[in-house]
C-alpha cells in the first residue's frame, strides 16, 4: 500500500512517516510521497521518514498513492486538499481537527458517502493507553455527576484559535462522556479560559484551556460511587494506535468512526469559538 501525505508543517508527519517506512511498526505499507506547504517542510520531513518522492502539489499524486492523509495546522485547509483525492476513490484520514467549519465537512461527507470513500479523523490523545484505562474505569463511578479537562490551548493560536489545540480535550470529554452536548460556554482569564459542555443529562464537564505552563492533559470524573482522576500519559510510541486505525480503515475500508462523530467534535469547537467571542452560552449545532 502506497500512502501519500498532504502537508509537512505538522511534527505529525515526520512521526507517522518514521513509524512506517523506518521503525517498520506496520507491514505491507510505505509512505512515498509528500507535499509540504515549504520546500524546506517536504524536504525535512522525507529526510526524517525516509519519505522517496517530494511532490510540487499534492494533485501529483494521484494515480500514485492507494490512500492519502491530510496533515496541515490549520483546519481550514484540510477538507479542501483531499476533495480530490476522495472524489478520485482513495481512503482518507484527516488529521485533528476534522474540518474548521462543520457546513464544509458535512458536504464533503456527503461526496465521501456517494463515491464509497472511507475516512475518519482524530486526535491521537484518545488513543494514548492512559485515556483508555480512564475510559474502562468509568463504569464502576456508577452516574456521572461532574467531570472536567486541562490541557495546553491558545484562544489566538494563528492556526484556528480555539480548535488548534481545543480539539483534544473536547474528543477527550465527547469519548468519555457521550456526544450529546447540548451547550457550551467560555469564561475567558487573559490568554487562558475555562469552558463548559452542557448536557441534555445535567452533566456539566468543565474544561480549563492554558495557553501556557500546563503539564500536558488530564481528564477526572465524579460520579455515585467515587471519584476518577488520570493525567493522559503518552504511550512509547504516541502515534502507533492511532495509525494503526487509519491503516487498517484503508485496508478494510471499515470506519472506525461514524461521519456524525467527525462532525460533532467540529461543531463543539465552533460553538466555543462563538462563545469566546461573546462570553455567553451557546447552543451546539446537531
Amino acid at each position: 500500500m502506497r500512502i501519500g501525505i498532504i502537508g509537512a508543517e505538522n511534527s505529525h508527519t515526520a512521526a507517522i512517516a518514521t513509524l512506517i517506512n523506518v521503525k517498520k511498526k506496520l507491514k505491507g505499507c510505505s509512505v512515498d510521497y509528500v507535499w509540504g506547504e515549504t520546500p524546506e517542510f517536504a524536504a525535512h520531513a522525507a529526510k526524517d521518514g525516509h519519505i522517496s518522492h517530494i511532490v510540487k502539489t499534492p494533485k501529483e499524486m494521484l494515480g500514485k498513492v492507494d490512500a492519502v492523509i491530510v496533515d496541515h495546522r490549520h483546519a481550514k485547509y484540510h477538507l479542501k486538499a483531499v476533495w480530490p483525492f476522495v472524489e478520485a476513490g482513495i481512503p482518507t484520514f484527516v488529521d485533528k481537527p476534522f474540518c474548521y467549519r462543520a457546513c464544509e465537512g458535512k458536504e464533503f461527507l456527503k461526496l465521501a458517502k456517494k463515491k464509497g470513500v472511507p475516512v475518519t479523523s482524530f486526535s491521537a490523545l484518545i488513543h494514548q493507553r492512559a485515556f483508555e484505562r480512564f475510559r474502562e474505569r468509568l463504569s464502576g463511578l456508577g452516574s456521572v455527576v461532574s467531570a472536567s479537562t486541562y490541557g495546553p490551548a491558545d484562544l489566538k493560536s494563528q492556526w484556528g484559535g480555539i480548535f488548534f489545540y481545543g480539539i483534544h480535550q473536547v474528543e477527550m470529554a465527547l469519548y468519555a462522556f457521550g456526544f450529546d452536548v447540548k451547550a457550551v460556554i467560555v469564561t475567558k482569564s487573559g490568554r487562558n479560559a475555562t469552558a463548559q459542555l452542557v448536557y441534555p443529562t445535567g452533566l456539566i464537564v468543565s474544561m480549563a484551556f492554558v495557553k501556557e505552563g500546563a503539564p500536558g492533559f488530564g481528564i477526572g470524573a465524579v460520579g455515585a460511587k467515587g471519584a476518577l482522576y488520570t493525567p493522559v500519559a503518552m504511550d512509547k510510541d504516541p502515534y502507533l494506535t492511532g495509525v494503526k486505525t487509519f491503516v487498517d480503515m484503508f485496508r478494510t475500508g471499515k470506519q472506525p468512526l461514524t461521519h456524525e462523530q467527525l462532525l460533532k467534535p467540529v461543531q463543539v469547537l465552533e460553538a466555543l469559538e462563538k462563545s469566546v467571542a461573546t462570553g455567553r452560552v451557546g447552543p451546539v449545532e446537531k
